[in-house]
């Protein structure tokens, strides 16, 4: 929703939450993390999606992936692009790409038709598009020739000049709930309160397009959207905005974290949610303070350890998630075979697609990622799909690998925290984005 209500001094209500000078830019998904200090994955990024320590056996080999059938979906508008960018695109060769010969592109076609979905609309991509859907041969021959003829290659760089970042990983977890409250269903999933208002800053100073802040409406100010604590406290205009009721705390904070899931019902039933909105505030990592308190040691402050820890601490639990002020509201999405959606508005694919920061990435483009298996050395070069975005996402060399649905996607996402290098893929005739 955008709203901006009223006769409200504009210059205030951006001082309220950024000053006038300089106005962040609000990210779409996922919970804001926080800078230094490592922390578990989840933590450190969605809807945000940490370091580990404990040893693993050898990752297993990745799953054969099925080609996903394109959903057919309208093409979404895609956000301008923020004017202030991030790092530098470097141009490179394709021999400078680690295992690009040997990919087996299993799964990555379907998630490029996806993003042609969107990227149509531009002109740079029409092209490269409709070559995609000329295409006969699949077999990852015939792919790697289409990509090297189509686009070209370029190195991404962070502001430093470094060309390494941190890779982390989100996942779609599953939750049990009900369309009421009763029993162990006690705690809600909200749909976005009437009351929240988006201001869109670019409406009124083309100089800050794509930025935006987010509050209410008290007399005739803008101030800040009310807390989580506030939220869970009632102040908010929420009661009957609950989509449905889940039974688990510490699941629900995790699904805010992830940004979309699935919940079954008591009757059998699969609902899928996403994100819709939040409430504007930062967001704070639990993981750090319970580190920081000596409740967790850091090679137990994963997920899995995070979510053990409240079991545990039940009486403990709702002051320290009430420590992250940030919240999400969700929506229900139409069931589908594919992943959730992503901030380009197309399915995020398991093992092919990833968040990034668009101010440093261009959101939809193909990008070559060259890490390795969570807790090892094992290499993981493959080429992704930049098709989510989060709030825990920032910097140019960042990436939030998306590892599916089920138990074995929780468990490499909740111990993803590696170092990576990432190439952007552009059409050849395309303009680099400019700083």
């Amino acid at each position: 929703m955008r709203s901006v209500g009223k006769a409200v001094s504009i210059c205030a209500a951006v001082a309220l939450f950024a000053g006038c000078a300089a106005v962040p830019s609000i990210p779409p998904q996922k919970p804001a993390e926080p800078a230094p200090l490592p922390e578990p994955v989840i933590e450190a990024e969605p809807v945000e999606p940490p370091v580990r320590v404990e040893p693993v056996a050898p990752p297993p080999e990745p799953v054969t992936e099925a080609p996903m059938a394109p959903v057919p979906l309208p093409p979404p508008a895609i956000p301008p692009a923020p004017v202030e960018r991030i790092g530098s695109l470097i141009p490179a060769a394709w021999e400078s790409l680690p295992g690009w010969r040997v990919d087996e592109m299993q799964g990555v076609w379907s998630a490029f038709l996806l993003s042609c979905k969107a990227l149509q609309a531009r002109p740079e991509w029409q092209r490269p598009c409709w070559a995609a859907t000329e295409l006969q041969n699949h077999d990852p021959r015939s792919l790697r020739q289409f990509f090297e003829t189509h686009l070209r290659p370029y190195a991404v760089r962070n502001d430093d000049g470094s060309d390494t970042g941190m890779v982390t990983g989100y996942y779609e977890p599953l939750l049990r709930g009900s369309r009421l409250r009763a029993g162990e269903f006690q705690y809600p999933l909200y749909g976005v309160p009437e009351d929240l208002l988006v201001v869109e800053l670019g409406d009124l100073f083309p100089q800050l397009q794509g930025q935006r802040v987010r509050g209410r409406m008290e007399g005739r100010r803008v101030v800040p959207y009310f807390t989580r604590e506030e939220i869970e406290a009632g102040r908010a205009a929420v009661h009957g905005r609950e989509l449905l009721w889940v039974d688990d705390p510490v699941e629900l904070f995790f699904l805010h974290i992830q940004g979309s899931g699935r919940v079954q019902l008591n009757n059998g039933e699969t609902v899928r949610v996403g994100y819709a909105d939040h409430n504007g505030h930062p967001y704070r990592s639990i993981g750090r303070l319970l580190i920081e308190r000596g409740e967790l040691t850091l090679d137990k402050a994963s997920m899995q350890g995070i979510k053990a820890w409240g079991r545990e601490n039940p009486e403990k639990l709702p002051q320290l998630l009430a420590e992250n002020p940030a919240y999400v509201f969700f929506r229900k999405l139409p069931d589908s075979k594919g992943g959730p959606i992503g901030a380009l508005g197309v399915p995020v694919t398991p093992g092919r697609s990833i968040a990034v920061d668009p101010r440093a990435v261009p959101l939809g483009a193909p990008v070559y990622l060259s890490t390795t298996w969570p807790l090892s050395t094992t290499p993981l070069n493959r080429l992704m799909l930049a098709q989510d975005t989060g709030s825990a996402i920032k910097g140019a060399v960042r990436a939030d690998f998306f590892w599916g649905f089920g138990d074995e996607a929780a468990r490499q996402a909740g111990r993803m925290r590696q170092n990576g290098r990432m190439w952007v893929l552009l059409p050849k005739d395309a303009p680099l984005p400019a700083r």
